[in-house]
């Protein structure tokens, strides 16, 4: 089924379908290298299937049952596609306050690994001591500093609250198949493992027990999640540009790089989407960003940010384009009440919905900056279930995708965050650095 839907008509004044035209045949080569798995990229295409054996998914099913029977709060453990997917989709799936509030599907989920902060961890480890807690360490290598960091003070934690034999059942490893420090430490202590596919890297694993995980401990249905990848990777892997949604996003982004517009913003509605909008900026950073080339992500939430931001994306520099992102059924709607003294002025909106409202927002701030000279397009994704969420991944994943490939760059590397881990190890005194 159809979940997503695209609007390219504010791009008319900018570019039109004619300038697709030159491009054609090297999307169709670098759709071909894709798919045969050959030429100069042709590393890491685990993603490209969407798909987990049964054996795993229900494997994955029944231990986030047993942690969801053993805990109140589920810590994750992981930095960059080890936790931003999970959020991202937990976020989207669940309830705005479900921390808070509590579910009848699982316990609160909290993630860490993913900075440095004293204040952030004291805070969670405080937090941690007053609930029954389980958690899922998530690291490729096992050596990543900020979760390696992160995991030893939980796996203290835990060992001291339940033991060193109780702590047995409450922690569970997601890494390499068969090296690394944690490989070396489940089959040690026991620890549950799931294992992270060789070749899928970390900004594609969010439909690998990397992410699938910690939303089936939250008591999503990761069937429907991956049925909707699968979805995905049946209309997104056709090689005709006009009938591939995906390939037709990468082009316009590439044509537009071409003219200049060095920024894409990821713009969004709905704060559902937060966390979605991390995962983006994530994916087009990391696998565009080399060689001094590639297209700059932002992201923008709107209408909060069009009383900041918005200043400066319709009157500052036209490097810039725009992607809305828009989801067209909310899971619940709100009228707007009539005021007997219509104090506010707002009985011209009574009986309207702030969906109507939210909508009217969107079309009017498309509009302001398109005639400001920025260049913008729609994406709508039907709702907030998981199959929709499912599909929206892999569309922006094989978009990216095509996206690097047009531009000459290797989308599945990653060499300059290694620098910054070099200086930090060598002014830590890390013995080899």
């Amino acid at each position: 089924m159809l979940s997503l839907s695209l609007d390219f008509s504010n791009l008319k004044n900018f570019i039109s379908e004619k300038n697709l035209d030159p491009i054609l045949s090297n999307i169709q080569l670098c759709h071909d290298d894709l798919e045969k798995g050959q030429g100069s990229f042709s590393g890491f295409l685990g993603w490209k299937t969407p798909q987990i054996s049964e054996l795993v998914r229900k494997n994955i099913e029944t231990a986030a049952n047993s942690l969801r029977e053993k805990c109140e709060l589920f810590i994750v453990i992981g930095i960059g596609g080890s936790y931003i997917g999970s959020q991202a989709g937990l976020t989207f799936l669940q309830p705005s306050f479900s921390n808070q509030i509590g579910t009848d599907c699982g316990p609160s989920i909290y993630f860490s690994g993913h900075n440095i902060s004293s204040d952030y961890h004291s805070d969670l480890l405080d937090l941690v001591e007053k609930y029954d807690v389980c958690l899922n360490v998530i690291s490729k290598s096992g050596m990543t500093t900020e979760p390696a960091i992160a995991f030893r003070l939980f796996k203290e934690l835990i060992e001291k609250k339940y033991g060193v034999d109780g702590a047995k059942d409450r922690i569970v490893v997601t890494t390499n198949s068969d090296k690394g420090p944690l490989n070396d430490l489940a089959a040690e202590q026991g620890y549950q493992k799931f294992i992270i596919p060789d070749d899928v890297g970390g900004r594609f694993s969010v439909l690998s027990p990397v992410g699938l995980l910690p939303m089936a401990v939250a008591g999503i249905d990761i069937g429907k999640l991956l049925a909707g990848g699968c979805t995905g990777e049946e209309l997104y892997s056709q090689s005709s540009v006009m009938k591939n949604d995906a390939y037709q996003y990468a082009a316009y982004r590439y044509l537009l790089y071409q003219k200049g517009f060095t920024t894409e913003i990821l713009a969004s509605f709905q704060p559902s989407l937060h966390h979605f909008a991390e995962w983006w900026k994530q994916l087009v950073g990391e696998s565009e960003g080399k060689n001094q080339k590639g297209i700059f992500p932002a992201s923008v939430e709107f209408t909060t940010d069009l009383h900041s931001l918005g200043q400066w994306i319709q009157e500052g520099k036209r490097n810039k384009f725009e992607t809305f992102l828009l989801i067209e059924n909310s899971n619940r709607q709100l009228k707007i009440p009539t005021s007997k003294n219509d104090s506010d002025g707002l009985n011209y909106l009574a009986g309207k919905t702030l969906d109507h409202v939210n909508k009217k927002a969107y079309e009017a701030t498309a509009l302001a900056h398109k005639e400001g000279g920025v260049p913008n397009l729609s994406i709508t994704i039907k709702d907030r279930s998981p199959e929709s969420l499912g599909q929206l991944f892999y569309f922006f994943e094989r978009a990216v995708v095509m996206t690097g490939y047009l531009n000459d760059i290797n989308p599945f590397d990653q060499p300059g965050v290694e620098f910054y881990k070099r200086n930090m190890f060598k002014l830590l005194n890390k013995p080899g650095y």
